[in-house]
């Protein structure tokens, strides 16, 4: 009875909204919805200033996969990033991370944001590395402008790793053979049906190769956007301002190895070995200012963000437990992820 009734209020609720709606177009107004995530800004520190710092948050594994309000991590990432360049009073964006990478596609359209921000607005980006910072969790970091972490936090892993089951063994076990018909020699290429011995070379050649040169895109932004940020922070006078440069044998430990913030530091992997408020003192020191407010942005859900849930389907999975939790990584996909903390 209880669920009838908030069933029967939301529903006249909806149409009231959908009223009007109709109203204003029948008096020739138009109607139009912003695209993209609505953001509500929240001041999580008042400090009675003019001046404002965005944090923007990126927690967990990096993906492209929309939510059920419609809208990916990239999307909301990408709408934080306008709205900050768009607000006069936000003088700085402290980039808050705490992942074990995720997606190559969703960490390289993440990276872009950042790096288009950086490059196009005077407001200088912080990165701050919580508990972990690995893989496609550095790989978003490597455009900012100043790289704080904590000397415990867990970082590097760069590397692309690509992840697949071959399971013609236990079929073999069972008596179940594979029937396949292709157009192409390669067209079953990742099948975990075939018999490890019928792979070509050619094949692994040709999937060692997409992983050599992602791998390859990924050094060369680690040193692009190291490099950029040191070059802009010479400038300043005092040495400590000016940032850690890379060792010269830095991509010795880009090898897919893992790093704690101190070793990242000495690299130069890292600028700064220090906590959150290390990070905030950075960017009003970036950006010559005092003492601001700091400010989020949070997704903001509506009625129609409501329906639209009861319109999903959702299957629920069944776990095995065999003793060991395999990484969550989807087959044949390329990831900047450290399978290790992808739990």
């Amino acid at each position: 009875m209880v669920v009838s009734i908030i069933l029967i209020l939301l529903l006249g609720l909806s149409m009231l909204v959908n009223i009007g709606l109709f109203s204003g177009a029948s008096h020739g107004r138009r109607l139009t919805r912003s695209v993209g995530p609505r953001l509500d800004e929240v001041l999580t520190e008042d400090n009675n200033s003019a001046s404002k710092i965005a944090v923007v948050d990126i927690h967990g594994i990096i993906s492209s996969r929309e939510t059920d309000a419609g809208f990916s991590m990239v999307d909301v990432i990408k709408a934080q990033f306008k709205r900050a360049e768009e607000d006069d009073r936000i003088k700085a964006v402290i980039l808050k991370v705490d992942s074990p990478g995720g997606e190559v596609l969703a960490s390289d359209e993440i990276y872009n944001v950042i790096q288009t921000f950086q490059t196009n607005s005077p407001k200088p980006v912080v990165g701050y590395m919580g508990n972990l910072a690995a893989s496609g969790g550095y790989y978003i970091s490597a455009p900012c402008r100043w790289i704080v972490a904590n000397e415990l936090t867990i970082t590097g892993s760069i590397g692309v790793i690509m992840h697949s089951w071959n399971y013609r063994g236990l079929m073999n076990k069972v008596g179940l053979r594979p029937q396949t018909y292709k157009s192409g020699k390669f067209k079953d290429m990742l099948s975990g049906e075939r018999d490890p011995d019928d792979i070509p070379p050619e094949e692994r050649e040709m999937v060692q190769k997409l992983i050599d040169d992602t791998y390859g895109k990924f050094k060369s932004i680690v040193a692009e956007g190291r490099t950029a940020a040191h070059n802009k922070n010479k400038g300043s006078k005092n040495s400590a301002d000016q940032g850690r440069a890379l060792s010269s044998d830095w991509a010795d430990y880009a090898d897919g190895r893992v790093l704690s913030g101190k070793e990242a530091q000495e690299l130069g992997f890292v600028d700064q070995v220090g906590n959150f408020e290390d990070a905030l003192k950075r960017a009003e020191k970036l950006a010559g200012i005092g003492k601001a407010n700091l400010i989020e942005f949070q997704q903001r859900f509506d009625l129609s963000d409501f329906f639209k849930m009861f319109g999903k389907t959702h299957v629920p999975a069944i776990k095995v437990d065999l003793g060991v939790e395999p990484p969550r990584l989807a087959a044949g996909q390329l990831y900047f992820m450290s399978p290790t903390f992808a739990r």
